[in-house]
């Protein structure tokens, strides 16, 4: 496969992976899946937009540069198509490196969520009535949380998912790195001999 194929087979991969982060923190702003009268019982991770921002707005930057790779050849270079190419791929390292930090944020955020559990209703406040994650493998606890209703397994399973997709995030990104370190030195896939 050449490294263009590769590239735009890449960013096909993380738009969706973008979309579905988004939706995933938008889904966070309804805890148990209702509308909370304050903002203040939300839970404060979700505050930091990790799945909008880091593997939602910052993601769409480098697979809009990965599904262009393939025709990108910066007009060439000194009347030479393949240098253009060979720069439009090391210029995606810088993309997918943007990538990966992105993905880290919204990895790093969702690891402390779960870490901390949600804020809930204790009976008395509004509280983290978890530690370090130790509601993760006592389901018996959960009860502690008593509003918003199913609040536990509503964090659980988004921030999981957002942990889940902002990790395949960040390998694809560092695929990328790789892919566009081999661009750089091969140029177009011709001189490889890889197309055939």
């Amino acid at each position: 496969m050449c490294t263009g194929d590769c590239a735009k087979c890449l960013g096909i991969t993380l738009i969706p992976l973008a979309v579905l982060c988004t939706v995933a923190n938008i889904l966070l702003f309804f805890p148990g899946g209702k509308v909370v009268d304050n903002n203040e019982h939300i839970t404060d991770e979700v505050w930091y937009f990790g799945g909008i921002i880091g593997s939602g707005l910052l993601m769409i930057f480098p697979a809009l540069v990965f599904l262009g790779l393939k025709n990108n050849d910066c007009c060439g270079c000194c009347g030479n198509e393949s240098c253009g190419k060979r720069f439009a791929m090391f210029s995606s390292i810088i993309f997918a490196a943007v990538g990966v930090l992105g993905a880290g944020y919204c990895f790093a955020v969702s690891a402390v969520a779960l870490n901390k559990g949600p804020k809930c209703e204790t009976g008395q406040q509004w509280a983290y009535p978890f530690q370090n994650g130790d509601y993760l493998s006592n389901h018996t606890i959960w009860n502690k949380c008593k509003s918003p209703e199913n609040i536990v397994p509503w964090n659980l399973t988004l921030f999981s998912l957002l942990l889940l997709m902002s990790g395949i995030q960040a390998v694809l990104c560092g695929i990328q790195v790789v892919n566009g370190l081999l661009g750089t030195v091969c140029g177009d896939c011709k001189c490889c001999g890889c197309c055939g």
